[in-house]
């Protein structure tokens, strides 16, 4: 088991494997202008980069008609290897293989195992595994698992109040299964990752909020370019109180939890005798998750706010009564725009596949020596 690297590196391999997987096809020149390093420490990265085969020179897309010695542009090796990983969700579970650019290659859901809990992530680790070897022809380099409830990161053991997992070694049954280094992460955090390595960062500098909300909800932090994860495990703000009248009538205050999901809002709708996607439901719903992120917004006073998940997703307006919300309850006067995550209805997929690949983005050179 090896922890999930959250976070931008600046070590040079990982500078140079950054800038070649966001900015590639590249030249030297090109990484030394980006990165900063020297062009004798771009051309030792380069060569160690490419001796263990992530990333390739690519010929045939060099400038033509250039004078002096060709250059060559590099890319990273997108053809011949592959990362496997998993988010178990309470009630569905996301299956991805995805290539060393984070892009996904094939992904399908599959019903998140009930019963014995050993049996359950053993079927989960074996389609993984099922669905990896249809990549035969691509080396596996890591498998990474996403779930919820509290995650021991050093050795991959899950506790999951909703799934009755207790003291499970998901990490151990995954790594079994796939003969490969394996990371597990909670699920928030993989998310606000994400958001952070699989893409070119909106800006990785000062301080990030990343909140999550389906049937439950989940925020986890980014400071100056890496996710904070906690030695104890991941906080929650499943329990905040809100005021929820539609959704929750005869109690003055509510957890937050209980009237996000789906299940609230049919419950509601039947009882009011309305469609669970009436103007009373959504609208009180995207008030609740506004009021509830102003209130986390004014603790901490964040310089972004991103958001994901089909509660923050299911109002025909978007994010705009979300915001609408924030905006009336902050008391806070500096203005600040809630961001959708770029991974919109993929964002578990994301949150698999960054936990798989954060290690080798983090120290390529190393991570690929354990292999």
């Amino acid at each position: 088991m090896i922890p999930a690297a959250l976070q931008l590196t600046s070590t040079p391999a990982a500078a140079v494997l950054h800038a070649i997987r966001v900015g590639g096809p590249v030249t030297r020149d090109q990484l030394a202008e980006t990165t900063g390093l020297s062009a004798a420490t771009i051309n030792r990265q380069v060569h160690a980069l490419a001796a263990h085969g992530l990333i390739v020179e690519r010929p045939d897309l060099a400038a033509p008609k250039t004078i002096g010695r060709p250059k060559h542009p590099l890319t990273i090796d997108r053809d011949s290897l592959c990362v496997a990983g998993m988010h178990i969700g309470a009630r569905r579970t996301v299956l991805v293989i995805a290539d060393l650019g984070g892009r996904t290659l094939y992904s399908h859901t599959v019903l998140t195992p009930t019963g014995d809990q050993q049996q359950a992530v053993d079927d989960l680790s074996a389609q993984l595994a099922e669905l990896a070897g249809r990549f035969s022809g691509r080396r596996l380099l890591w498998g990474g698992v996403a779930v919820g409830g509290a995650v021991d990161a050093d050795t991959g053991v899950v506790d999951h109040k909703v799934l009755r997992w207790r003291q499970l070694p998901v990490g151990a049954t995954l790594a079994e299964h796939l003969a490969t280094p394996v990371s597990v992460c909670e699920h928030v955090e993989a998310m606000a990752a994400a958001e952070l390595l699989l893409t070119g960062a909106r800006d990785t500098s000062g301080t990030g909020l990343f909140f999550y909300a389906r049937e439950t909800a989940g925020m986890a932090m980014t400071l100056e370019g890496r996710v904070h994860v906690p030695e104890r495990g991941a906080g929650t703000i499943a329990h905040l109180p809100v005021s929820a009248p539609v959704l929750a009538p005869g109690h003055a205050r509510v957890r937050l939890q209980n009237v996000i999901g789906d299940d609230a809002a049919l419950a509601a709708a039947e009882r009011l005798g309305i469609d669970p996607d009436s103007a009373q439901i959504v609208d009180e719903r995207a008030r609740v998750l506004g009021e509830a992120v102003a209130l986390i917004r004014d603790v901490i006073n964040p310089d972004t706010i991103v958001v994901a998940g089909d509660a923050f997703a299911a109002h025909p307006h978007g994010l705009a009564p979300v915001q609408a919300a924030f905006d009336e309850s902050t008391t806070l006067d500096r203005p600040l725009e809630i961001a959708p995550s770029r991974f919109g209805v993929h964002v578990q997929e994301s949150a698999a596949v960054v936990v798989a690949l954060s290690v080798i983005y983090a120290d390529p050179i190393a991570a690929v020596a354990t292999l």
